[in-house]
């Protein structure tokens, strides 16, 4: 289908049927089985209006491939396959300039850019023509297309750089990010405990207690003078009584000291004797004798 096809459609509704091609005659019914064949700002069209007026714009198309002039010059080289170390300029700025003319007569700021590159080349291109001649230091002249390749070729790098990054994936065109939803009403699950380390740790706590106890005494009251009279009461029952068996080691010792201080009290005061047959023999104990 033509352009200015195209551009008949686009003002009928979407609905409407594809037109005859152009230079053909027009075998579009005017009725389809008794009914409009397409409908014109909701009002049935039963034939093709004759007034139709296609703007002369309306059948040009121009499209903006290029993101620049390096863009432009770097695609006329590569189409070409030009040496980029070697272009020919006559070539390469005849075509150039083809695209300019083509874009200044509809868009003059879009090309106003396109026109200082193409000053450019120009320069480029009379510089060549002129007879080379060598440096002060007798080096030859260095290439009035060096600098333009040197751009050429950094844009070409970051060209290729950004079609690399482009084809990257990237968040919400390549993949979408997943989501999901987590309740946070969930039972907290504690870990088990056995039986054997419940001992264990029972075990530790009752070792670390007895480490900080603390040793207490407490005042208990004794009286040498019970202990005399329990200490007479047991010898009146019997003669003679071995000196170890008036003491009760199972009492404790501030028992056991104080029975040993009220029977040295009654041997002072003579109430009792503490005899020994011989040497290394065992001590006995007797009530004092007193003579009638």
């Amino acid at each position: 289908m033509s352009a200015q096809q195209d551009a008949l459609l686009a003002h009928l509704p979407a609905d409407a049927p594809e037109l005859a091609l152009a230079g053909q005659p027009d075998t579009t019914p005017d009725v389809v089985d008794g009914m409009a064949y397409a409908k014109l700002y909701g009002e049935p069209l039963f034939k093709l209006p004759t007034d139709l007026y296609i703007p002369p714009d309306a059948l040009e198309v121009f499209l903006e491939a290029f993101q620049g002039p390096l863009d432009l010059l770097l695609y006329l080289i590569r189409k070409q396959n030009f040496n980029i170390l070697d272009i020919p300029m006559a070539q390469v700025t005849r075509q150039y300039l083809d695209y300019v003319d083509q874009i200044r007569v509809r868009n003059l700021e879009l090309a106003a850019e396109y026109l200082l590159m193409a000053a450019m080349l120009i320069e480029i291109k009379s510089r060549m023509l002129l007879p080379v001649k060598k440096a002060d230091t007798g080096e030859e002249a260095e290439d009035p297309r060096a600098e333009l390749v040197r751009r050429l070729l950094e844009y070409e790098q970051m060209k290729v750089a950004a079609q690399e990054l482009d084809a990257l994936p990237q968040l919400g065109r390549d993949y979408v990010r997943a989501q999901i939803y987590i309740e946070q009403n969930v039972v907290t699950r504690w870990p088990e405990v056995s039986m054997s380390e419940l001992q264990a740790v029972w075990a530790d706590i009752l070792k670390r207690a007895k480490l900080t106890a603390h040793h207490t005494i407490s005042r208990e009251e004794l009286s040498v003078r019970e202990h005399m009279t329990g200490i007479l009461r047991r010898l009146q029952s019997a003669r003679f009584v071995e000196f170890a068996d008036l003491f009760d080691p199972s009492r404790g010792v501030p028992v056991v000291i104080v029975n040993f201080i009220a029977l040295l009290e009654l041997a002072k005061e003579t109430l009792i004797e503490i005899t020994q047959a011989e040497a290394f023999a065992p001590i006995y104990v007797r009530l004092a004798y007193s003579p009638t």
